[in-house]
């Protein structure tokens, strides 16, 4: 039996000074995409975003939050994933419902990626931009990385329904040193991962069948979760923010006020009494 989903786990190539880190999602995915519909090259996509967001957050040096959003000008518009120092998730994809299959350039276009970071001892949240380049979403977040971390980072994703999986490398600063030839045997191996085996195989029984010969030290996992509550308060603010005329005009005319929270996919529905209540 693979290890149950919905955990990280990171590693470390003793003898190569090179890190790596895992990542499994079950219930969590699947709480994510509930009733939301996506076709499947889109569920695909978000699935492979979720997985690398895990990953990042999880080797994140300062707790904190983290949030992506691919722009495209593509039929997938927006793709977002979100993920604090908890390892909670929460994400969404803004594309049509009858998507066909395609590459990642043609289902999003030109665009670009945006990385969010906001931790308690900054003053404002930290941002980057880079433009979307690559044929698949890992290629675009190891050209990222590559800027962002100077080091060289490989990625491995794969999502379905079910699940959504990844694997990570990355060589250390030394790792040149301590064998010439580490960092690409690895990736060698690494390559010959399936989809199948990231999304069944447990962090153990993978890095056993990619790295047979290899002293690889694996930490214990760490539990992922999807995290989206209701939230009314949030809510109330905006709406008082937008004011009372405008409120109760929606209200004469529609007879409520209808509020949808896109990235938690949570309908809030206000009647007259409620929003005289917001404003007393």
């Amino acid at each position: 039996m693979s290890a149950p989903p919905d955990r990280v786990r990171s590693f470390l190539f003793e003898q190569l000074d090179i890190r790596g880190a895992w990542v499994q999602l079950g219930a969590a995915w699947r709480e994510m995409t509930a009733g939301r519909n996506y076709p499947e090259p889109v569920l695909e996509l978000l699935g492979q975003l979720a997985g690398v967001t895990t990953l990042i957050t999880a080797n994140l040096k300062q707790a904190g939050r983290l949030t992506f959003q691919l722009r495209g000008d593509g039929d997938v518009s927006l793709l977002v994933m979100d993920c604090d120092e908890q390892l909670r998730l929460r994400g969404m994809a803004r594309a049509p419902s009858d998507l066909s299959a395609g590459s990642l350039p043609a289902l999003l276009g030109g665009g670009a990626l945006t990385l969010t970071l906001d931790t308690a001892d900054m003053r404002q949240p930290y941002q980057s931009h880079v433009p979307l380049q690559g044929e698949s979403l890992a290629a675009v977040f190891e050209h990222y990385l590559a800027q962002s971390e100077q080091a060289p980072t490989r990625l491995w994703l794969a999502a379905n329904h079910e699940t959504a999986a990844g694997l990570f490398l990355q060589a250390l600063p030394g790792a040149a040193a301590r064998d010439a030839d580490g960092w690409n045997r690895v990736q060698i191996l690494a390559d010959t991962v399936r989809p199948d085996e990231l999304l069944g195989l447990g962090a153990i029984k993978l890095i056993e069948r990619l790295f047979p010969e290899e002293d690889v030290r694996v930490y214990d996992p760490r539990p992922v979760s999807y995290h989206c509550p209701y939230d009314p308060a949030k809510i109330y603010s905006m709406l008082r923010s937008v004011g009372r005329t405008e409120c109760e005009a929606i209200i004469a005319e529609h007879g409520e006020i209808r509020v949808h929270d896109e990235i938690c996919n949570h309908e809030y529905v206000l009647d007259a009494a409620a929003v005289a209540a917001l404003f007393e």
